[in-house]
């Protein structure tokens, strides 16, 4: 996603000659490249709190990606993301949960990884083979029999928007699991529960509290995402009813309704998975949490609280992030929040 957004600042600067190069010089002097990347190498016993995982088996959880690997017919890059699919196999395997892969076509579906957001567990994800051949194979969402799962996860990625809703097996799983299990999906994923009804006919999403990709996140990413797409996700799901719940752009924002529960961007895979473990019963194993996540807790501490709060917090905390502060430093650059910018700047250097 930082990859769309360092191409998107290209542009936001290019009005001028001078604003291109002042631009071009902002981002050069925050030196994101300098900044330590995740380790390609990882693998599953790199994770401390798999070695805390809950013993014995306490079900099974259906992962649910996309098949469509683009955009329309504009060329653009869809499928899933990886890390929003990886984060929640691991939280759930570690919660005692198998973990299968489905998707609308079966077979390998397509992939979208974006290196500046892969972390160590991500990467562990790749490196696993059992993992690896899950995803290879993912079940075709025809032939998935709904009653072996205690919950459904529908992982989101731009191909989410397209067949995702409609999709008469996604209804059934849906209309199986909601009554007696849990129901999350993240991002994007949230177009699963598009056109759903109940039992009287009723939308299915109607007077629910749910968030996912917001208007802004969006069209901050693809300006013309009102032409690419068929709807935008907060626009329809409110359409069908929901309660639409709106939290600051590219932070956590994970909200419970009962046994639904949904997550607003990538980075809130996490959070959405361990609340759909909470949802199904059971306290989540302990997790340290990554330094990515120690960023999003400093952003959002700066946007609620201010500056000095923000680096209160840092200064009490284990590492963060510093190449996701800068991003967000980027992001309000390059909307002339100049202010923010240059704080958000202080908040990672300092």
């Amino acid at each position: 996603m930082w990859r769309m957004i360092r191409i998107a600042s290209l542009a936001a600067v290019g009005l001028c000659l001078v604003l291109a190069l002042g631009g071009w010089a902002y981002v050069a002097s925050l030196d994101l490249e300098s900044e330590p990347r995740a380790d390609r190498n990882a693998d599953a016993a790199d994770l401390p709190f798999l070695r805390a995982r809950t013993s014995g088996q306490r079900g099974r959880i259906l992962a649910v990606v996309t098949s469509t690997p683009l955009i329309g017919d504009s060329g653009r890059k869809a499928g899933y993301e990886l890390t929003e699919l990886s984060r929640a196999y691991w939280t759930f395997l570690a919660n005692g949960y198998e973990v299968d892969i489905a998707s609308p076509l079966g077979g390998e579906p397509p992939m979208r990884l974006d290196q500046d957001d892969t972390g160590d567990a991500d990467y562990a994800f790749l490196n696993d083979a059992r993992a690896r051949h899950k995803l290879a194979n993912s079940l075709p969402l025809s032939g998935v029999d709904p009653t072996l799962y205690q919950a459904v996860y529908f992982v989101g990625g731009k191909g989410a928007m397209f067949d995702f809703p409609g999709n008469p097996a996604i209804a059934r799983i849906v209309a199986e699991i909601a009554p007696r299990g849990v129901v999350g999906a993240v991002c994007h994923g949230p177009a699963a529960l598009i056109g759903l009804r109940d039992a009287s006919g009723r939308p299915w999403l109607q007077g629910r509290w749910v968030t996912g990709f917001t208007n802004a996140e969006e069209l901050f990413l693809i300006e013309n995402a009102r032409e690419l797409f068929p709807y935008l996700l907060q626009d329809e799901l409110s359409r069908q009813g929901a309660r639409f719940v709106e939290g600051p752009v590219y932070l956590d924002n994970t909200v419970v309704d009962e046994r639904l529960v949904t997550g607003q961007n990538p980075w809130s895979t996490w959070s959405v998975a361990e609340h759909m473990v909470r949802a199904l019963g059971h306290e989540p194993v302990p997790r340290a949490r990554s330094a990515e996540e120690i960023s999003v807790q400093l952003l959002a501490t700066y946007h609620e609280a201010g500056i000095e709060a923000a680096l209160a917090m840092k200064a009490g905390a284990a590492r963060s992030d510093r190449r996701l502060l800068l991003m967000h430093a980027v992001v309000a650059a390059m909307q002339w929040r100049l202010r923010e910018a240059y704080q958000l700047q202080r908040l990672a250097r300092n």
